[in-house]
């Protein structure tokens, strides 16, 4: 397990760290996001984005969260199979309010990646 993102407050849109996956490319990862703290009215869209040499991220990202609103751990399964180029992800989010009152958003949140383990995966299956 390693993170993508580490637990961080955002309150604008941004980018993070670079994480290098070369080890495990062409693979099936787990995605998982934590969102520990967010305020009324707000939302958050994330996404992930892969590159085969760490600096051209093409123009749309390999896989996107659904929007989010509330706290909680959301997992995600991101199948490299297709993409055995992609030796490095980041993650890009953009967080909007609605509300009338002033302030910018704010969230603190994290991001970890591991690597799929297939021996669960098909357990009982």
């Amino acid at each position: 397990m390693e993170f993508l993102l580490p637990e961080t407050t955002v309150r604008e849109a941004g980018v993070g760290p670079v994480l290098d996956i070369s080890e495990t490319s062409g693979g099936t990862l787990i995605l998982t996001l934590g969102i520990t703290r967010i305020l009324e009215k707000e939302s958050i869209d994330i996404a992930i984005w892969g590159s085969p040499d760490g600096s051209d991220w093409g123009t749309i990202p390999i896989a996107t969260f659904p929007q989010k609103f509330y706290c909680g751990t959301y997992q995600m399964r991101l199948n490299l199979t297709t993409r055995p180029d992609v030796r490095y992800l980041r993650a890009q989010w953009d967080a909007g309010r609605w509300s009338m009152g002033k302030g910018k958003p704010l969230f603190t949140l994290y991001l970890f990646v591991q690597e799929h383990d297939r021996q669960f995966a098909y357990a009982g299956a």
